[in-house]
């Protein structure tokens, strides 16, 4: 795509494909996130930026209508849902209106100018059995040439707190540091724009943008280790298992995770080790 310009019509496409994404069904409605953040390059961050306000409008009115478009089934599937007689809640934007902001990759984590990255959270109601608390689920949509990519990853912001519950300690390529855990879901990687983590680490790509995140079960304090990476994590010097499967180019944790004991050496790839130590 190296020469051609991408029309900024593009950018409200990737929205939208972003919203279908992320809707959550609920008893009487069906919810979309309100908030998206989009990340572009630089370039194209600096060509656009005169008509931002006015993409921003369109993105806007487009996800109205999409809206309407979605609560007003086309013929065939009316009469699907009459035979069947089952019909989703009607959709609604999850606030009062929308947010949406048109930003430059300023990392430079976009590997062609003409990539766009795409972020939504959508504030889940809480699971009983994971101790209660809203969560979040965010959706990060990549769009590279003609392909896109989803990741999933759900978080719960309601369990930050100035409690420390463990120690992380470890040194990657700008020395040494620590980390104390605070939360519920501690991710760690080298991270990047479609790849926010807590733990950054500054080290070889053998390490994953996204490669292991660290799980807190609020009932009982337990602490369990999800490898999230392409190269393996270690625990204690052994393997763990993968805690993803690769659905449709996205990727989705399976469930997979093991028991972190009160004092823990974990591996990154073999290159980066952190050393945990639970507090609380």
């Amino acid at each position: 795509m190296s020469g051609t310009r991408r029309p900024a019509g593009d950018l409200i496409d990737a929205v939208l494909h972003n919203m279908r994404t992320n809707l959550e069904v609920l008893k009487y409605t069906t919810v979309a996130p309100s908030r998206y953040t989009v990340y572009v390059s630089p370039g194209e961050h600096t060509r656009l930026e005169g008509i931002i306000p006015r993409l921003q409008a369109e993105t806007i009115r487009a996800l109205n209508e999409e809206l309407d478009r979605l609560n007003r089934p086309a013929g065939l599937r009316r009469r699907v849902i009459r035979l069947f007689r089952r019909k989703r809640p009607p959709l609604q934007n999850a606030d009062t209106q929308w947010h949406v902001e048109f930003l430059p990759d300023v990392d430079g984590e976009l590997q062609d100018e003409h990539d766009v990255v795409v972020h939504s959270d959508l504030i889940l109601p809480p699971e009983p059995e994971l101790g209660g608390g809203e969560r979040t689920r965010r959706i990060t949509t990549v769009h590279v040439g003609h392909r896109t990519t989803t990741r999933a990853q759900t978080s719960n912001p309601a369990a930050l707190s100035s409690v420390v519950y463990a120690r992380i300690v470890y040194e990657d390529a700008t020395g040494r540091h620590r980390y104390d855990v605070v939360r519920d879901s501690t991710t760690i990687g080298r991270g990047g724009v479609t790849y926010p983590v807590d733990i950054r680490i500054i080290t070889s790509e053998d390490v994953s943008r996204e490669h292991a995140r660290i799980r807190r079960d609020p009932r009982t304090g337990t602490f369990h280790l999800i490898d999230l990476s392409s190269l393996g994590t270690t625990l204690n010097g052994r393997h763990v298992p993968r805690g993803f499967d690769e659905v449709d180019g996205a990727k989705r944790e399976n469930g997979a995770e093991s028991a972190l004991p009160d004092r823990a050496r974990i591996g990154l790839a073999e290159t980066v080790f952190l050393d945990f130590e639970r507090v609380l």
